[in-house]
């Protein structure tokens, strides 16, 4: 199970990255086609750092976490309930604090779209935030119960 859960956690951390570098190339492209679109860049580029920080770091995070707890998990169980356990509850409460955010920034974004004037930067920021923090809402959703499922893993051992 930890095989499996490691891998699909650093394919989950590429797909950061890609969504992050197509945020930006989308907001290198469209930032010549009016004040929408130079209004949108600023979350898609500011979203698409944070997702280019998070995916990377899972990503090159990955191989090394599956070989620490490889070698618990064969050689130093007890170290499961005092390290890996407790790591990954304290994961799922950032996941629960974080969906808070996200949705906030939904919210945040669609009152833009919404209450700004037709066609303005504000409004395109407002679509742009709308759209990355349901990205991400996605995202950490998947990554949500990937690591809820190798918690009931852990504590099955």
């Amino acid at each position: 199970m930890a095989d499996a859960y490691f891998t699909a956690e650093r394919w989950g951390g590429l797909m950061f990255i890609v969504v992050g570098a197509v945020a930006i190339g989308v907001a290198a492209w469209t930032w010549r086609h009016g004040a929408f679109w130079r209004g949108a860049a600023v979350p898609l580029v500011l979203a698409a750092l944070v997702q280019l920080g998070v995916g990377g770091s899972v990503w090159w995070r990955s191989p090394q976490d599956l070989a620490r707890v490889q070698h618990i998990v064969a050689n130093e169980r007890v170290r499961l309930g005092l390290e890996e356990i407790p790591r990954m509850q304290v994961v799922i409460n950032e996941f629960a604090r974080n969906h808070w955010i996200e949705f906030a920034l939904v919210i945040a974004g669609l009152l833009l779209v919404a209450l700004a004037p037709r066609g303005t930067a504000w409004q395109g920021a407002g679509a742009a935030l709308a759209v990355q923090a349901a990205v991400i809402i996605f995202l950490d959703g998947s990554a949500e119960r990937r690591a809820a499922g190798y918690l009931s893993w852990l504590q099955s051992l």
